[in-house]
């Protein structure tokens, strides 16, 4: 007994340890990023740096608003692409699928998940590209846009983002799906709705925390995004209205220049963190909301 009390106070204090070992970690990231990010925005003026709309590190102008409306787009455009998606493939592999190809198709979802974000960049450089290059040329002969783009552009970044978010959203919609007690979906057809209706109205209702975790995980993917991003978006530090045009992210500006940048430069893009990550805390925040609000009804 005396053996096993002490065993279970030894795996108690490595579970704490691992614990706190996370949270530190946490804390040391906010730590170097707000200690470096904050007096580059007192320096160069925390409106002007939102606001700008001029990134010319060369003549210290230092605006990330384009690169800020670039990361919406992007991932706005990947929550339109892959959320509808990733849903109803839930819906199927959770409520239709045979169990024949349920396997092969459990397999294939979450092989998207381990390929490497350079491949779907090759892939969307080498495929995706001259589609939406073609595309863009159809449009433009139709007199329907003016700029035809060359197939880099937002366009082709959130179709690639979407695909690479649908292993996330699917993964934990299908659990969430799973989780629904069965007597929920009988007592709906019982009562007389359709296999659908039971399904849209009952199941996904009840797994709604399931569901609205999946999509925060992969919108975090989406706007955290890099590699493959920098590979097809054009990476343009620049305003526009058109999904053909390239533009550029915050965490490609990030990636692109901190190579080579010093001084005041450097310190404008651990800045651009900074601004990357209130953002994910925003997200995470909305998402507690959203739970809360649906714990209580």
């Amino acid at each position: 007994m005396k053996s096993k009390a002490w065993t279970e106070k030894f795996m108690q204090g490595v579970f704490f340890v691992a614990a706190c070992a996370s949270v530190l970690a946490v804390a040391l990231i906010c730590i170097f990023l707000f200690a470096n990010g904050i007096p580059a925005m007192k320096e160069i003026g925390f409106i002007k740096f939102i606001t700008g709309t001029q990134w010319r590190p060369n003549s210290e102008m230092f605006g990330i608003l384009p690169m800020i409306v670039g990361s919406l787009y992007v991932t706005a455009g990947a929550i339109i692409f892959g959320v509808p998606i990733g849903i109803l493939t839930s819906v199927f592999m959770a409520m239709y699928c045979p169990k024949q190809i349920y396997k092969p198709l459990k397999a294939a979802t979450e092989l998207l998940a381990g390929i490497p974000s350079v491949i779907y960049g090759f892939f969307g450089l080498v495929v995706v590209v001259p589609l939406i290059r073609q595309f863009g040329t159809a449009l433009h002969k139709a007199g329907l846009v003016q700029n035809p783009g060359n197939g880099n552009s937002i366009l082709t970044a959130s179709l690639i983002l979407g695909m690479m978010i649908l292993p996330t959203i699917i993964g934990t919609t299908e659990s969430a799906m799973r989780a629904v007690p069965s007597h929920y979906y009988e007592g709906s057809l019982a009562l007389g709705a359709t296999k659908e209706r039971s399904i849209f109205r009952v199941i996904i209702p009840a797994a709604k925390s399931g569901v609205i975790t999946g999509i925060v995980l992969g919108i975090g993917r989406a706007i955290g995004e890099t590699m493959a991003v920098i590979m097809i978006v054009g990476n343009q530090a620049r305003l526009t209205s058109s999904i053909l045009d390239g533009i550029r992210t915050l965490t490609g500006n990030i990636v692109i220049e901190m190579g080579y940048a010093t001084g005041l430069h450097r310190e404008a893009l651990i800045a651009t963190g900074v601004v990357l990550f209130v953002f994910i805390l925003i997200i995470n925040l909305c998402v507690a909301m959203l739970k809360r609000g649906a714990d209580h009804e």
